[in-house]
Parts: structure tokens; C-alpha cells; sequence
């Protein structure tokens, strides 16, 4: 499960910065950001290292 999330968080955050770098889709690209951001602090939280 942790490696799912770890995995989640990765392919958002490479998703984010295509979208971010290639144009802007207004908020949607940040939404992604931020749910990457959770699924990190979620695994830090549960005492996994990265």
C-alpha cells in the first residue's frame, strides 16, 4: 500500500510539472500537486522513509 502511494506520488508530481512547464490548465494541474504532496506526508507520517 505504501508503495502504491509512494508510486501515486511520483507520477502526479511528473504530471504537474509537464503540465506546468507545457501550459497552463489552471487549477486542476494544482490539485494534482497538492494530493502528490499528501500521499508524501501521508507515508512520512507512518514512519516510512522515502
Amino acid at each position: 500500500m505504501s508503495n502504491l502511494l509512494y508510486t501515486i506520488a511520483v507520477i502526479l508530481v511528473i504530471f504537474w510539472a509537464i503540465g506546468f512547464f507545457a501550459y497552463s490548465a489552471g487549477s486542476i494541474i494544482h490539485i494534482l500537486l497538492v494530493i502528490a504532496i499528501v500521499a508524501v506526508l501521508l507515508r512520512l507520517i507512518q514512519g516510512k522513509s522515502l
